[in-house]
């Protein structure tokens, strides 16, 4: 079995974020890129999977669409335990771009599972994992919050309203998951550090693909208001806060 698990490369929760060109444009100075926490989580579980040795794991190798600035996310997953890395050499604009490029390598070679967090943390926007089973004409299960081997097959959890359900899906296939597909993602080791040096990156030409959303601007969200403080005793100008003001009540 051959795994991908699609990485995407985003700031770091605790970077401040700024804009230039009128606000339109992410200002990439001074930010700290990491791994998709979903994506790493996706990592996680198919290195576990690779170990346990209860299904036949043959690589696992990760892929992200973006520029030289994306290498280190790259580095870092293949010294968590990736054998493999891809980078499609392009800037993409939207959601459906990313699923393109991810879909002209997934074909060439020839992944029987692919695993996408259910969103990344700057855009949101949760449409990459489904767009690109649909190109590849995969059959695709969202919302996968467990991978569990049962006798050298696969079988996948989703929790649903009221409980939990068990499917069995043939490959290939494209999983979107989500937090609990792994308890905590794994950080690299020394030894995986001098090791990823050795392992294969792979940068790509991106394939044709035109995207479909244009960007027109950004802007930051109002600064919070000062902290006001309310005497414990004066119940009745709290609550005429709380309703004429902070519209809660």
């Amino acid at each position: 079995m051959k795994i991908l698990v699609c990485l995407g490369n985003v700031p770091d929760t605790t970077t401040k974020i700024k804009f230039s060109g009128e606000g339109t444009k992410l200002d990439k100075t001074g930010v700290q890129w990491i791994i998709n926490p979903w994506d790493e989580l996706a990592l996680t579980r198919a290195i576990e999977l690779k170990e346990s040795g209860q299904v036949p794991v043959e690589v696992i190798s990760v892929l992200t669409v973006g520029g030289t600035d994306a290498e280190p996310t790259i580095r870092k997953a293949l010294a968590i335990g990736a054998d493999s890395g891809y980078r499609v050499d392009a800037d993409p604009a939207d959601s459906y771009q990313v699923a393109f490029q991810i879909s002209e390598i997934a074909r060439q070679e020839q992944f029987d599972l692919i695993l996408c967090g259910i969103e990344s943390s700057d855009y949101n926007g949760a449409a990459t994992g489904s767009m690109l089973a649909e190109i590849l004409d995969y059959p695709s299960l969202s919302a996968v919050s467990g991978i569990h081997p049962v006798n050298g097959h696969l079988e996948y959890t989703r929790d649903i309203d009221g409980g939990r359900e068990t499917v069995t899906l043939d490959l290939p296939a494209v999983l979107i998951v989500q937090k609990g597909i792994a308890k905590e993602p794994r950080i690299p080791a020394m030894r995986g550090i001098m090791m990823a040096r050795q392992k294969p990156l792979t940068v790509k030409e991106p394939g044709p693909s035109a995207g479909y959303t244009e960007m027109i601007s950004f802007e930051l969200p109002a600064p919070k208001p000062s902290c006001r403080k309310i005497d414990p005793d004066n119940v009745r100008e709290l609550v005429n806060l709380l309703q004429n003001e902070a519209k809660v009540l």
